[in-house]
């Protein structure tokens, strides 16, 4: 079977059912250093530390230009030496497996 980011990302339309939270372990079995933020929108969280803004400015760029690629777009707060990166989907006001992917895809930027 596929690893999550060499899975292919769908199309999310609004009405899509979330995943539902029993899957959401075997889906992070394979994103460690990912965790869930539980709220009215959940979403995945985490945080990349680098040596300086500048190492931090080049990943955010990279995240983008793959966010951009799928048409589907993180919160990205960038910061001296680290990003906070957090995929949820807007339209369906929570995670889709495209986030989980989406996510296995910003670790292998690392």
């Amino acid at each position: 079977m596929a690893t999550l980011a060499e899975q292919e990302c769908e199309v999310c339309r609004v009405g899509a059912p979330t995943v539902p939270e029993e899957e959401w372990p075997v889906l992070l079995a394979e994103l460690p250093e990912w965790s869930i933020e539980k709220g009215v929108e959940n979403c995945l969280s985490r945080v990349f530390v680098f040596k300086n803004f500048a190492q931090a400015l080049q990943f955010t760029n990279q995240v983008g230009a793959v966010a951009e690629s799928e048409g589907h777009h993180p919160l990205l707060i960038t910061e001296w030496g680290r990003v906070t990166v957090k995929w949820w989907t807007h339209k369906i006001g929570g995670l889709h497996k495209t986030d989980f992917i989406m996510a296995a895809r910003t670790d292998k930027l690392v």
